[in-house]
C-alpha cells in the first residue's frame, strides 16, 4: 500500500461527505474534525500534535468566511492542507554549509534506522550537486559496521576515512586533517549506533560535538517505528541539540505518523528521507509536496525532478525526433523502461500523479513485469527489435523459449509496446520533457 495510504483513504472519504454538501454548520465540521483527530491516531501521529492541529484547524474551519463561503468544503480541504504544511516545518530545509571548509555532518541513530546506507546516499547526493564528499567511519563498537560503510562508499563511488578501532574524536581529527590536504568539501560521519539509547553512546556523541563542531548534526530515525521515532528524535535532541532530522524507510507500509509529529515535537526540519534500498533513493523532504501525497493530491514537483534527473533534455529530444518520424524501436523501449526504472519505485511514482493516486488505490506495478519484458527485448533479434511487424508466429515462440516466458507474454509485450508509441505521440511537443513514460 505504501505510505500514508490509509491516512489518504481516511481523509478523502471525510472530505467527500463535506465536499458534496452545499453549506455546512458548524456542528457538520465539529463532527468532520472529530474523524480527522481518529484517522491521525490511527496514523499513529503523536497525541498532542493531533490535538492541536485539529484546534488550529477547527479555529480556521468554523469562522463565518469559511461556513458563508460558495465552497465550505473545499475550504475546509485548504485549511487542513495549509495546517499540514506548517505540521511538517512549512518550508524544505537546505542542508547548511561550513565557511571554512569542510562542512561537517555528523549523522547520528539507533541501529537499524539505516543510518550507515545513508551515508552512502548523502554522498552520492552530494556528489550529483558537484560537491566531492568523504565519509568517516566511527562506528568502532558494531562488528563489520567500518566494512558496510566500506561497501557502501565504494558502492557511491566516495572514499572512505577508517582507522579501525581508535577512539572517535581522534579519527575524526584525522579525517577532517585528511580532507583539507585532499580538497574534499564535505566530510560525512558515521557515528556508532545501540538497539536503544543508553548513557555511554550520548556522551561519546556530546564530546564529538564538542570536539569537532559539526555544521550539520542530523539523526536518522526509522519512520516504520512511528511514536517511538518521535521519542527517539526528543531524547536525541534534548542531549546534541540536533540540526534536522532524515526519515528512512518512507516507502514502506509505515502508518505515517513519525512523519508528522517528528517536525512538530522536537521543533527541528524534517531535511532529507529515504524512499527505497538503492543509492538514488534519497529526496529532499518538502512539505508542501507530502501534504499533497497525504491529500491524495499527486506530486508532480517531485514526480517531474525524477524524470529530469533520469532524463536529460538531449535524450528528450532524440526521443521527440524518433516519435516525429516514426523510428521509435523496442531497443528505444527498453531505454525508456530502464529510465523509468531508475527513477524508483513505481507504486511510488503512480502515487506522485494527481488523481492516480485515488483512482488506483490497491492497484500494484509488478516490477517483475518489467525484468520480464526486458528479457522478452534481450531474445529478440537487432532487426526485430527495430521492426517489429516482423514479429510473427514462429518468431514469439522463440522469442517466449529464449526468455523464458509464455506466447501470450510476447503479444502484451507487442501491444504494450504500440499503445506506449500512440501514448507518446499524444505526448509529444511541450510536455516530453516532463513525462516520459
Amino acid at each position: 500500500m505504501g505510505m500514508f495510504s490509509n491516512l489518504s483513504l481516511r481523509l478523502n472519504h471525510i472530505f467527500s461527505h463535506l465536499t458534496k454538501r452545499g453549506k455546512l454548520t458548524e456542528l457538520e465540521i465539529k463532527e468532520a474534525m472529530r474523524e480527522i483527530r481518529v484517522a491521525l491516531l490511527e496514523a499513529d501521529v503523536n497525541y498532542l500534535v493531533a490535538k492541536d492541529f485539529i484546534n488550529r484547524v477547527s479555529e480556521k474551519a468554523v469562522g463565518q468566511q469559511v461556513l458563508n463561503s460558495l465552497t465550505p468544503g473545499q475550504q475546509v480541504i485548504k485549511i487542513v492542507n495549509e495546517e499540514l504544511i506548517n505540521l511538517m516545518g512549512q518550508t524544505n530545509s537546505k542542508l547548511a554549509v561550513s565557511s571554512s571548509l569542510p562542512t561537517v555532518i555528523m549523522l547520528c541513530g539507533l541501529q537499524g534506522s539505516g543510518k550507515t546506507t545513508m551515508c552512502g546516499k548523502l554522498a552520492s547526493m552530494l556528489k550529483s550537486q558537484g560537491k566531492h564528499p568523504m565519509l568517516v567511519a566511527c562506528d568502532i563498537y558494531r562488528p563489520a559496521a567500518i566494512n558496510q560503510l566500506q561497501v557502501v562508499g565504494k558502492s557511491a563511488n566516495v572514499e572512505v576515512f577508517e582507522k579501525g578501532v581508535q577512539a572517535p574524536v581522534k579519527t575524526c581529527k584525522q579525517a577532517i586533517e585528511y580532507a583539507n590536504k585532499k580538497m574534499y568539501d564535505t566530510v560525512i560521519i558515521d557515528t556508532a549506533g545501540r538497539l536503544s539509547i543508553d548513557e555511554e553512546l550520548m556522551n561519546e556523541l556530546k564530546l564529538l560535538k564538542k570536539e569537532i563542531k559539526p555544521t550539520e548534526i542530523l539523526l536518522v530515525v526509522d519512520s516504520m517505528n512511528g511514536q517511538e521515532s518521535v521519542n527517539v528524535a526528543k531524547t536525541f535532541d534534548e542531549a546534541l541539540d540536533i540540526t534536522g532530522v532524515i526519515l528512512t524507510k518512507l516507502d514502506g507500509d509505515t502508518r505515517g505518523g513519525a512523519a508528522l509529529s517528528i517536525s512538530e515535537v522536537v521543533k527541528k526540519p524534517i531535511k532529507f528521507c529515504g524512499t527505497g534500498e538503492k543509492l538514488g533513493d534519497i529526496e529532499p523532504f518538502y512539505p508542501d509536496r507530502m501534504a499533497s501525497r497525504i491529500l491524495g493530491m499527486g506530486d508532480v514537483l517531485t514526480l517531474i525532478e525524477k524524470a529530469q534527473s533520469a532524463v536529460s533534455e538531449e535524450e528528450a529530444k532524440k526521443l521527440e525526433k524518433k516519435l516525429r518520424e516514426s523510428s521509435f524501436t523496442f531497443e528505444d523501449y527498453l531505454s525508456q523502461m530502464e529510465k523509468i526504472n531508475k527513477m524508483g519505485n513505481i507504486n511510488d511514482l503512480i502515487n506522485m500523479i494527481p488523481g492516480f493516486s485515488n483512482k488506483m488505490k490497491g492497484v500494484s506495478v509488478d516490477e517483475k513485469e518489467l525484468e520480464r519484458n526486458k528479457a522478452i527485448i534481450q531474445s529478440m533479434t537487432i532487426k526485430e527489435r527495430r521492426n517489429p511487424d516482423l514479429i510473427k508466429g514462429s518468431q514469439k515462440k522463440r522469442i517466449a523459449d529464449g526468455s523464458g516466458t509464455q506466447i501470450q507474454d510476447v503479444n502484451r509485450l507487442l501491444k504494450q509496446f504500440e499503445q506506449s508509441k500512440l501514448m507518446m505521440k499524444r505526448m509529444k511537443g511541450g510536455n516530453m520533457r516532463n513525462f516520459k513514460f
